[in-house]
């Protein structure tokens, strides 16, 4: 079955991933608007945990090269 993953990427500061969602999605559940809407949702806040999860990191690197 299909997967959705969304992960950070490794750095410095957290040189292991941190996976903000893994969720199996079937092309069927996207049949459904309120699922699909949810997905969307869901998969949004995921990419918003990333970005702060990375950005302390991009703001250390970005100190050192500087």
């Amino acid at each position: 079955m299909p997967r959705i993953v969304v992960t950070t990427e490794p750095n410095r500061r957290t040189p292991d991933q941190a996976v903000l969602l893994d969720e199996r999605v079937s092309s069927s559940d996207l049949a459904s608007d309120h699922f699909a809407a949810q997905l969307i949702e869901r998969i949004g806040w995921a990419l918003l945990d990333a970005d702060g999860h990375e950005q302390p990191a991009l703001a250390l690197a970005a100190g050192r090269s500087g």
